[in-house]
């Protein structure tokens, strides 16, 4: 009995997403130029696998960035629709960019690197989405009276990479717990405070 279509396809997919998530760990903890072999053998692939899926560091970098773009646009739905309000959704959200050390990813990838996947129009639809629901939640959270006026959807972008760091007494999740306190009493109005 052999292996069918379905299970190679299966298969490839399972690889690449293999290789996507060791590249967003390898990105995040040393920078966007380590070997491409590093990745793969970070992702359990063989070298050739890696390089059957993405041809060079381009097509891995673009499409490393598709896939962490759709990750924040699919918390910024789910933030968004099982919330009870804008407000707590984006909370949510901004605590999971810092659970998922969202800042220290952005950090590790260069100015020019960013600057040319920030207008990459492979990348175009999928930040428009993300961009999108930043917004929408920004706009309803300060028409609730929740957040800030002078707040806009460009510093909530600034604080989804805000970088946590701890202090020996303390685990990650607890150092995230603090920060959160400390930037969602800053983005309140005087009111709610």
């Amino acid at each position: 009995m052999g292996i069918t279509a379905e299970q190679l396809r299966a298969d490839a997919r399972s690889n690449r997403d293999q290789i996507l998530n060791a590249a967003l760990d390898v990105f995040r903890e040393r920078g966007t130029e380590v070997p491409m072999k590093d990745i793969a053998d970070h992702a359990g692939v063989g070298v050739g696998t890696l390089y059957r899926r993405f041809p060079d560091r381009d097509a891995l970098l673009i499409a490393t960035a598709r896939a962490h773009l759709e990750r924040l646009a699919e918390l910024a739905t789910a933030a968004w629709r099982e919330e009870h309000t804008a407000w707590l959704g984006m909370c949510r959200f901004l605590r999971e960019c810092a659970e998922m050390q969202l800042g220290a990813q952005a950090a590790a990838v260069g100015p020019a690197t960013h600057q040319a996947m920030h207008v990459d129009p492979r990348l175009t639809g999928v930040r428009a989405a993300a961009v999108d629901l930043v917004t929408r939640m920004t706009a309803q959270a300060q028409a609730d009276g929740d957040l800030r006026a002078d707040i806009g959807p460009e510093d909530i972008a600034l604080l989804m990479t805000v970088q946590v760091y701890t202090r020996g007494d303390e685990s990650y999740t607890d150092a995230v717990d603090r920060v959160m306190r400390i930037m969602i009493d800053g983005l309140r109005p005087q009111q709610h405070s």
